[in-house]
């Protein structure tokens, strides 16, 4: 049995360690409020800009019997998919991480086994780490941004990838993270970018607007679409970050309640220990008292 000092060396590192975590659990509460809130705004911009993506593709659509433009081409068996994965930059959020890869390793192994060849995206050192220690190529490593995300940042990255799509370098282009569903909750959520499903661009109804455009439909759903894939990319990362604080919350509270436990479980590991010690020295006291009659 381990002596009265070590038990309470346990106990007092135990304590310790608990402050740290709730500490950190505190401070991902907040940080996840503050995320929560920008992602919300950031959603209400998402759909104004898919409805005027859907008017002007129907109009094109409808003039031209069909919608013809490159972003809407489609390849049935791509030959290269670019695949964006978004993790944290820091641990400490339970199986955050993990399912992401998980999830791209499974995509991973669709794609090739199709004969594609797949280019790996990464943004975030924890998938980054992962890739390079598995010996796997990694096309881009972006640190820094998944845990500091801006729009500006955003829209450079996806800048790049579009461009290889535009210039026939890459057929796909699929973005995958663990997004925020609730304070409890998180979910692994795909985005097929590139090419755009034209189906995703079709007004359910007939708007009642008369859009008149210079200088003219094509180029406007150009620069449109442009701003739509910057702020996928960039809703993506805030998604991603409020899903992390998410995640690292609750991890940080389950480390706390365990290491509370431990204290228990040490603090009556220390009062037997007292208690033998106590009753050993009272049984040693008598037997002395005993022997001297």
């Amino acid at each position: 049995m381990a002596s009265l000092k070590d038990i309470k060396r346990k106990i007092k590192s135990v304590k310790g360690t608990q402050k740290t975590t709730n500490a950190m659990k505190l401070v991902s509460s907040a940080k996840l409020r503050r995320a929560e809130q920008v992602a919300k705004n950031s959603k209400e911009y998402a759909v104004k800009i898919t409805e005027m993506i859907e008017e002007i593709a129907a109009n094109i659509a409808k003039s031209q019997d069909e919608l013809d433009h490159p972003y809407f081409k489609s390849v049935k068996n791509p030959k290269v998919v670019d695949l964006v994965v978004i993790t944290s930059d820091k641990g400490l959020c339970g199986a955050f991480n993990s399912q992401t890869i998980k999830r791209v390793n499974s995509f991973i192994e669709e794609f090739e086994s199709n004969g594609a060849t797949v280019r790996l995206r990464v943004i975030g050192k924890k998938a980054i780490g992962y890739y390079k220690f598995m010996g796997r190529e990694l096309l881009d490593a972006i640190e820094d941004l998944s845990s500091s995300p801006t729009y500006e940042k955003a829209a450079e990255f996806i800048g790049k990838v579009a461009q290889d799509y535009l210039d026939g370098k890459t057929d796909k282009v699929v973005i995958v993270h663990n997004g925020y569903v609730n304070m409890i909750t998180q979910e692994i959520r795909v985005d097929y970018l590139l090419p755009l499903d034209p189906t995703e661009f079709t007004p359910k109804a007939v708007s009642a607007s008369e859009l008149e455009v210079e200088p003219d439909d094509d180029a406007l759903l150009e620069a449109l679409i442009k701003r739509y894939l910057e702020f996928v990319m960039y809703y993506d990362l805030l998604d991603s970050l409020a899903a992390e604080h998410s995640a690292r919350m609750q991890a940080m509270d389950a480390a706390t309640n365990n290491a509370k436990e431990m204290v228990k479980t040490l603090t009556v590991q220390y009062n037997k220990a007292r208690q033998a010690a106590i009753t050993t020295e009272l049984i040693e006291i008598i037997s002395g008292v005993e022997a001297m009659k």
